[in-house]
C-alpha cells in the first residue's frame, strides 16, 4: 500500500527539507520534535502574526525567540534598514553606526563602559569567557543546570535548550578534557554554591548565568541567590557574568540588571552578554562591561576575538531603530500589563477547568507551567506532565495561536499584540483547557 501524499504545504516543505538540511531545520527546537507533528513553514509576518505556508494566520508568541519586541515589519526599523541596505550590506571596515549603537547600549545599561559586537549569542557567550578566563588567568568556569549560553564545546554539559528538548545532557562531539573545567551546578541552590567556592574558588575564572532564565522555560534567579553570587565571585577574585542574551532590553529597558541587581548596590555583574532585542532580529549579539576588563580584548590586550560580520552596517541599523523605539515613555509599563494580562488570563482558565497550571511574566517575557507552583530550578521543571503540554500546544496551534513548541522555552508578547489578540488567545485556552481537563 502506497501512502496518499500530502496536500499540506508545510508536510511537503518539511519532507523536501529533510533530503538537504539534517532533520529538516537550522536549529534543533523548530523540528517540532518535542511536541509532535509538522513544523509550519513561515511564509511572510506582519505586526503580531505569521502566515504558514498554506496561507494559514498564527497569532505568534515566540517572535523569533525574543527579538521582535515591536512586532513584524515595525515601519521606522524597515524604514532604517532599507536605507542602510541601499548604502552597502558589509564593509568589513568601521561605520559611524557601531559607535552609535554601542553608545545606545552602554546608555541603558550602567554596570557597562566598553561593549564589542558579535554577530550571536553563542559567538557572545564563548568570547565573554575566553576573556575572563583571559583577565584572571584561571581555567576554571561556573554555570547551572538549565542555563543555555550557546552551543560552545566548553558549555554543553546538561545545556537547557534544544538538548534538554531531546533529553540528552551533553552532546556527541564534546571530548571529555574540554568540559573538565566546566562546573555545574543547581539553579537557586545556595549551599552547592558556596561548596563550589569554598573547593576551587582560586581557579574559578567565572560564573555565567541567566538572571531569568529562559530555556527552562521561565524561572527566576532568586534575590539572595544572586546576591551571593555576586559576594562570591568577589571574595575569589572570579567574574560575574550575566547572560542576558533573551532578557536584555526583553524584561526592561536595561535588562534584568535594572530589576534587581544594579538598582541595588553590590549586584552589577562584570561582564553582561546581550543578543535578540539589540538585532530587532537581524544576527547581532555583544558582550560588554568594565573598561579594565574589556581592554583587556585584541587589538589592545592578549584575548582574541574576531568576527568579519561583526558590527554589520544593516543589522547595526535595525538595532539601533529597535532601541530607539522601545526606549519611548511608556513601552514597558505597557508591554508589561499586556503579558500580565495573558498569563493571569492563562491561569484563570486552568483554574476554571481544574488543571494545575502556573505562570509568571516580566516585561514582554513570559513562561508556564502545568504545574501547581512555580519551578526553582531544572529538577523541578523536568516534573511537568510532557504530554499534557504536547496536547495544550497543539490544541492552541489548531486555533491559530503559536506558543513554543517545546516544554522549555519561554515564550514573548509584542507591542503589536492588540487586546484583541490577547483575549482571541484566552479564549482558545479556555477551550483547550477543557478539553484537558474532560481527558484527564
Amino acid at each position: 500500500m502506497t501512502s496518499t501524499p500530502s496536500h499540506d504545504r508545510n508536510d511537503q516543505l518539511m519532507a523536501r527539507a529533510r533530503q538537504v538540511i539534517p532533520g529538516g531545520v537550522n536549529s534543533p527546537v523548530r523540528a517540532f520534535r518535542a511536541v509532535g507533528g509538522t513544523p509550519r513553514f513561515v511564509q511572510r509576518a506582519q505586526g503580531p502574526y505569521f502566515w504558514d505556508a498554506n496561507g494559514q494566520r498564527y497569532i505568534d508568541y515566540i517572535g523569533s525567540w525574543g527579538p521582535m519586541i515591536l512586532g513584524h515589519g515595525h515601519p521606522a526599523v524597515l524604514e532604517a534598514v532599507q536605507k542602510a541596505v541601499q548604502d552597502g550590506f558589509s564593509f568589513g571596515a568601521p561605520t559611524e553606526r557601531e559607535i552609535e549603537l554601542a553608545e545606545e547600549i552602554l546608555a541603558l545599561m550602567p554596570s557597562m563602559d566598553m561593549v564589542r559586537l558579535v554577530s550571536s549569542g553563542t559567538e557572545a557567550g564563548m568570547s565573554a569567557i575566553r576573556l575572563a578566563r583571559g583577565a584572571t588567568g584561571r581555567s576554571k568556569i561556573i554555570k547551572f543546570e538549565g542555563c543555555y549560553h550557546g552551543h560552545a564545546d566548553a558549555l554543553l554539559v546538561k545545556a537547557g535548550s534544544g538538548l534538554a528538548t531531546f533529553g540528552n545532557p551533553t552532546s556527541a562531539g564534546v571530548p571529555p578534557e574540554v568540559v573538565q573545567h566546566t562546573l555545574v551546578l543547581e539553579y537557586n541552590h545556595l549551599a552547592q554554591l558556596e561548596e563550589a567556592f569554598a573547593l576551587h574558588g582560586q581557579d574559578i575564572a567565572c560564573l555565567i548565568i541567566e538572571p531569568i532564565a529562559g530555556n527552562m522555560n521561565f524561572v527566576r534567579a532568586r534575590t539572595d541567590f544572586v546576591r551571593r553570587c555576586r559576594e562570591l565571585c568577589t571574595q575569589h577574585g572570579a567574574l560575574l557574568i550575566y547572560d542576558e542574551v533573551m532578557t536584555g532590553f526583553r524584561t526592561a529597558l536595561g535588562g534584568v540588571q535594572s530589576l534587581h541587581a544594579q538598582a541595588i548596590d553590590g549586584f552589577a555583574p562584570d561582564l553582561t552578554v546581550m543578543g535578540k532585542v539589540i538585532g530587532g532580529g537581524m544576527p547581532l549579539a555583544a558582550f560588554g562591561g568594565r573598561r579594565a576588563v574589556m581592554e583587556q580584548l585584541a587589538p589592545l590586550g592578549p584575548v582574541y576575538q574576531a568576527g568579519t560580520l561583526s558590527g554589520n552596517p544593516v543589522a547595526t541599523a535595525c538595532g539601533l531603530a529597535t532601541l530607539r523605539e522601545i526606549r519611548q515613555p511608556g513601552f514597558f509599563e505597557n508591554l508589561s500589563a499586556k503579558t500580565r494580562t495573558l498569563t493571569q488570563g492563562l491561569t484563570a482558565a486552568a483554574k476554571e477547568a481544574g488543571a494545575p497550571f502556573c505562570a509568571d511574566s516580566e516585561g514582554g517575557m513570559f513562561g508556564f507551567f502545568l504545574l501547581p507552583t512555580l519551578p526553582q530550578n531544572y529538577a523541578e521543571v523536568m516534573r511537568t506532565d510532557n504530554a499534557r503540554f504536547n496536547q495544550l500546544f497543539h490544541g492552541l496551534l489548531a486555533r491559530g495561536i503559536y506558543t513554543a513548541p517545546a516544554l522549555y522555552e519561554a515564550g514573548f508578547v509584542s507591542a503589536a499584540h492588540t487586546d484583541e489578540d490577547i483575549a482571541i488567545t484566552l479564549e482558545a485556552a479556555r477551550a483547550v483547557f477543557q478539553q484537558l481537563g474532560q481527558n484527564s
